[in-house]
């Protein structure tokens, strides 16, 4: 069965994706414009318009899927058959390594910065990303679900992890109190942060 071509408007939006990451990563956000982006692209200004409405929907597009990458990725899966230390650790490391690449940090600097006086809009952007399970949910409920870890509040939970993991290392770098964490210093985040939940939650 062969693949279904990509369309002429998928093609294009790809280019526009790719050409953003690239300028993206070479001029910074606040430095890259949408004509900018055009020219990388091979499209016109408008085509640029048609599938993002502005710089900022395209921020919050590269966020998703950066954060899509960590928290969707083959090796997040639970493993009834595993230390469930060795399996949270690892699920962790991904994830707080994909919250301390800069790009990360400086398209979240960028939609902050948006969004600050408009708390709606960021609501409703919020509410798109809890729509999306993360790789930490799905975990929690497996091991759950094979009696590895005492009832509790997935919610809750899985909020009590993500709020140790940038409380220690996002909002820091965001609001430029320090620098990024060296390897060394996100394993021992991952470390400790399992360690806690654990401590606590195991059956």
């Amino acid at each position: 069965m062969n693949e279904k071509k990509p369309t002429r408007s998928e093609l294009k939006r790809q280019a526009i994706i790719d050409a953003a990451k690239q300028a993206f990563q070479e001029l910074g956000v606040q430095g890259t414009s949408m004509d900018e982006l055009a020219a990388r692209a091979q499209v016109s200004k408008r085509t640029v318009y048609n599938h993002f409405a502005s710089k900022e929907a395209l921020v919050m597009f590269l966020i998703g899927e950066l954060w899509q990458q960590a928290t969707q990725s083959p090796g997040c899966e639970y493993n009834p058959n595993s230390d469930l230390h060795t399996q949270l650790r690892a699920l962790l490391e991904l994830e707080i390594k994909t919250i301390c690449n800069p790009q990360y940090i400086e398209l979240n600097r960028m939609a902050f910065d948006y969004f600050f006086h408009q708390p709606e809009a960021l609501r409703k952007e919020m509410e798109k990303f809890k729509a999306n399970e993360t790789g930490v949910q799905r975990w929690i409920k497996s091991a759950l679900a094979d009696g590895r870890l005492r009832q509790l509040d997935l919610e809750i939970a899985s909020g009590q992890i993500h709020n140790l993991i940038k409380g220690s290392c996002f909002w820091p770098q965001l609001l430029q109190l320090s620098g990024q964490p060296t390897p060394t210093e996100q394993e021992a985040l991952a470390e400790r942060t399992t360690a806690m939940f654990l401590s606590h939650y195991r059956a």
